[in-house]
């Protein structure tokens, strides 16, 4: 079909190397998986039986072999009868060296990143008595030890793995970036979003001339042999296993505190010694930000746990409470304003970016790694955010906007699920699209109360990406089940036809949905004078309403472009 004039308020791009590496890691696109994919994507019956409590993490790196040797003690709940056997996750090439069940030793066998452990007797041996938790009551425990060559990262954060590098000084400077790729590439674990512990203490052991920064408060540094050093941090809250980290190098470190919503919030800085200037001009943005997000999404998820930067040697990963930064203390995305309207360049891409995670992803994550748009599309949006409380409405509207010449619309956002399959990177750009419409139907107070309650309904919880869209149509009183469809199921871009016929003063604006699924009924603005024609849910079926324009190009200058959509004038 050939339209007279089209009006698209909407660009494809094929995206730029830059453009791509501003997503988080992702994994290459294909359609093909394996029993791999599956025994990882799936929560089969040897890992529902049991959930995870408490990870106690130990682990020592060897920067002359680059290898790792550690253990893990998983604190478990029994939830379910037990099966024979339960999946432990760790990688190849790292090899799992022995296993003991409440102190009993067991056996073991491999598939692949798989391993099996093997109840005695097909039956859990007695609960150790001194492992209470509170509210858990008595746990089991599965003691592990494993080393071996972990994955080096080829190009982290999005082929990610162990990262060997040294800093400017010629100190050892080692990190993990595993979103994804997942945890068990660099210790074993039950691999899966859907169970986080409720607790994690993690000890790494270094020579006395380096550091170990990882997540949450820092219990102790305790001398060992040899000149090494054991750090020992734990994590008192629910966190993801990939969100787990160790930063191994010769760090300085600075402090701050926000009186937030909560109250008193630490805030620490670990960074290269010779950036250290540097850094305390550059981190200076992290209380703006974080008043902004309390603002619009309620109190920082982890006060008990503190908020801190690590710098690292790669770009970024949203570590809870040790946030990974390596955008080498610049403005925009190394230096780039990926809207290309002048307002990313205002603001650290990286700190606004990876901190808007600790709401979105680490707090509220979900169940499966194919609605990670519910991570992305809703950080993306805190860009936005940040933007509209400290520049205002016009600023934030202008770069969401901008955003959308990176938009791909090559496949569908949601991906297929019990694989650990995302679906396309447009979750980042086009999820943050999606979610400016919601806002532009609900209205400024309403979607801010929308999103503190989505915090506080869900907070530290696993989600799917249908209770989220239920949420949300609840709260704006739309039933936005087929919006969801259109834009996280399919790749369509709507498109809303009209036409304006009568004389000046009498006229009748007639509209559609076109290039739309089936059904699609969104709200929408037209044609942007809110205190006269409000909102009108269009639906594919054609409607009227009386206008009162010169002509279509008046009408057509006061389109709303915050509605992520095509307008088309009706083919004559």
């Amino acid at each position: 079909m050939k339209f007279r004039r089209i009006i698209v308020l909407f660009l494809f791009s094929a995206g730029t190397l830059l453009q791509l590496s501003a997503t988080a890691q992702l994994m290459k696109n294909r359609d093909q998986f394996t029993r791999q994919d599956t025994l990882r994507g799936t929560l089969s019956r040897e890992r529902s039986w049991w959930d995870v409590v408490m990870y106690d993490l130990h682990v020592q790196p060897d920067f002359s072999n680059f290898t790792l040797s550690g253990s893990n003690t998983i604190l478990f709940k029994i939830v379910q009868n037990p099966a024979s056997v339960l999946q432990i996750d760790l990688q190849d090439p790292l090899q799992l060296d022995s296993a003991y069940l409440n102190n009993v030793p067991v056996t073991f066998h491999r598939e692949g990143n798989v391993w099996w452990i093997q109840l005695p007797r097909n039956k859990m041996p007695p609960s150790l008595p001194q492992h209470q938790y509170p509210g858990k009551g008595p746990l089991q425990e599965l003691r592990l030890y494993y080393h071996g060559v972990p994955r080096p990262a080829l190009t982290p954060p999005w082929d990610g793995g162990v990262v060997w590098r040294k800093d400017k000084q010629g100190n050892p400077w080692i990190g993990t970036a595993c979103q994804g790729l997942g945890a068990s590439m660099w210790w074993p674990c039950k691999d899966h979003q859907s169970d986080e512990p409720d607790s994690t203490r993690i000890r790494i052991t270094v020579p006395d001339t380096l550091s170990n920064i990882s997540n949450g408060r820092l219990e102790s540094v305790s001398p060992t042999a040899n000149g090494l050093r054991t750090w020992t941090w734990f994590v008192s809250q629910p966190i993801n296993s990939y969100n787990i980290t160790m930063n191994v190098g010769k760090y300085a470190h600075f402090r701050d505190t926000l009186m937030g919503e909560n109250g008193q919030l630490d805030l620490d800085y670990y960074v290269m010694e010779y950036n250290l200037e540097k850094a305390k001009r550059q981190f200076e943005q992290v209380k703006p930000m974080l008043r902004a997000f309390e603002h619009w999404m309620g109190p920082y998820p982890f006060y008990t746990d503190g908020y801190k930067l690590v710098e690292t040697s790669y770009l970024g990963m949203e570590h809870q409470s040790a946030i990974a930064y390596g955008n080498d203390y610049t403005n925009g995305y190394k230096g780039h304003d990926l809207s290309g309207t002048g307002w990313g360049n205002k603001w650290d891409f990286i700190i606004v970016h990876e901190s808007g995670h600790e709401w979105f992803g680490n707090s509220i994550t979900t169940r499966d790694i194919a609605d990670m748009w519910v991570h992305e599309g809703f950080t993306n949006y805190s860009e936005t955010l940040f933007l509209d409380y400290h520049y205002g409405t016009a600023a934030g509207n202008a770069y969401v906007q901008g955003l959308r010449s990176n938009i791909e619309n090559d496949r569908p956002i949601i991906g297929p699920y019990n694989v650990n399959k995302e679906g396309s990177g447009d979750m980042y750009y086009k999820g943050a699209n999606l979610l400016h419409m919601i806002r532009q139907i609900a209205g400024d107070t309403l979607f801010r109360q929308l999103l503190r309650d989505m915090q506080a309904r869900y907070r530290h919880k696993i989600v799917t990406s249908a209770e989220i869209e239920q949420f949300i149509s609840s709260r704006t009183g739309y039933d936005l089940g087929r919006t969801f469809d259109q834009y996280l199921r399919s790749t369509q871009i709507p498109v809303l036809e009209y036409q304006l016929t009568g004389e000046p003063g009498n006229q009748l604006l007639q509209y559609r949905w076109t290039n739309c699924i089936e059904g699609f009924n969104m709200p929408v603005r037209l044609p942007g004078d809110t205190s006269r024609y409000g909102l009108l849910l269009a639906t594919t079926n054609w409607q009227q309403l009386r206008v009162n324009f010169r002509d279509e190009a008046e009408l057509e200058s006061r389109l709303d472009r915050n509605f992520y959509i095509g307008y088309q004038r009706r083919k004559q």
